[in-house]
């Protein structure tokens, strides 16, 4: 964890720029980060549509594949079946 530099804490003025330029850097840094973060998010829910389900409705599972193993033994992993169910919803 990085601490901020703090205006006149530091006698030698050489150190101090460089902390300030580091300052600068890391909260350009975060800035972009950010703004990456949302233009995947947004990208992401472009694809994403909003699922209500009520009591007693049937539903199919997907499963990550390092987990169908414990539902169904298969022979071939390329085979498994990519939904599970009809299950009842609680």
């Amino acid at each position: 964890m990085m601490v901020k530099s703090i205006q006149g804490e530091v006698k030698v003025e050489i150190v101090q720029r460089e902390l300030q330029d580091r300052d600068e850097a890391l909260r350009q840094l975060k800035n972009y980060l950010a703004r990456a973060q949302d233009r995947m998010k947004t990208q992401v829910d472009k694809h994403r549509k909003e699922m209500h389900f009520e009591i007693g409705d049937l539903v199919f599972l997907k499963l990550k594949q390092h987990r169908q193993h414990f539902v169904a033994a298969r022979i071939s992993l390329q085979l498994n079946a990519r939904y599970y169910g009809p299950f009842q919803g609680d």
